[in-house]
């Protein structure tokens, strides 16, 4: 567990240090104003509450993926073994892989580099498999489910990118 905080917290460092390099050339030789040092302030504020939301996401885990799953099941049996092909273990590691993305851009407050980096290749594979009213499902489901498993508090920090990624995903084209 402290290896993924580690590495997240090493993201953090390169996300704050990409932050502070577009302050540095947005400011051009003058001090900043607070308003431009904001995003620091808030984040140093939200840290802990970030770090204990990634905790929590990281031990239930997988029993969120199983409720979000078992929830999919009752609404549509068939959706994830179209034909004779099972889906189950496939949908199961793409959630499991943007949960995780997800719970990482919330710990280092960016959700942009989540949607630059991930969303935007992920989604082109889904719309090739033609997965958006899946996506658009999983993440809906998603953000109930979560909120069993996280305070409220917590909650409002990770549904929003939740909210990003059903939207990104679960988009018609």
């Amino acid at each position: 567990m402290m290896e993924g905080i580690l590495s997240s917290v090493s993201l953090h460092n390169s996300v704050m240090l990409s932050q502070a390099n577009r302050l540095s050339s947005q400011i051009d030789g003058r001090y900043a104003d607070d308003i431009e040092l904001q995003f620091i302030s808030e984040y140093i504020q939200s840290f802990r509450l970030r770090l204990q939301t990634y905790e929590k996401l990281q031990a239930a885990e997988a029993e969120i993926v199983q409720q979000v799953y078992d929830k999919m099941q009752v609404l549509n049996p068939g959706l994830f073994a179209p034909g004779n092909t099972d889906l189950s273990s496939k949908w199961k590691r793409d959630t499991i892989r943007t949960l995780r993305y997800s719970a990482t851009a919330m710990l280092v407050n960016d959700p942009e580099t989540l949607q630059e980096r991930f969303l935007s290749w992920f989604q082109t594979i889904m719309r090739s498999f033609g997965a958006q009213q899946s996506c658009n499902t999983t993440y809906e489901i998603m953000q109930e489910v979560v909120k069993q498993h996280l305070t409220t508090a917590q909650a409002n920090l990770f549904c929003p990118i939740l909210a990003l990624n059903q939207r990104y995903l679960g988009a018609e084209v």
